[in-house]
């Protein structure tokens, strides 16, 4: 999720190769095809621009920390939390940037013991000023 937030942002799409270990061949392939995607990135947005997407990926890796932070203090959210039988340690959550760049949508959910999604709430949380909205 959040690699997908960033890359948008950048509008830099990422697909997975393998999801487990690769070939020398493979690998050699997705290098040959990394540095023409590479070469055009840079084009596109400056020879810096790795420093900068990283930055980004760590920035908004803070951001779900911090936004975490704020929701397991929040006594309305563990009562959410509460009544659909969700540990505060099993709350999965999807977070969405709203137009206010401290402010975000944030969708709680967690799975039941047949391992199925139960979905909890929707939030807007701020983390300037450390607020938290039950939106349902």
């Amino acid at each position: 999720m959040l690699e997908e937030v960033i890359s948008e942002k950048w509008n830099i799409k990422h697909k997975a190769a393998a999801d487990c270990v690769i070939d020398g061949r493979l690998k050699r392939k997705i290098d040959k095809e990394n540095k023409k995607t590479y070469a055009a990135i840079e084009k596109r947005y400056g020879k810096d621009w790795k420093l900068r997407y990283e930055k980004d990926l760590e920035d908004a890796a803070m951001k779900q920390v911090d936004i975490m932070d704020i929701l397991i203090t929040n006594k309305p959210f563990r009562a959410e939390l509460e009544k659909h039988n969700i540990e505060i340690d099993g709350v999965d959550k999807e977070v969405l940037q709203l137009n206010d760049p401290d402010t975000y949508k944030v969708e709680v959910y967690g799975f039941n013991g047949n391992n199925e999604r139960v979905n909890c709430c929707m939030l807007h949380v701020n983390t300037k000023n450390k607020t938290v909205y039950l939106i349902k």
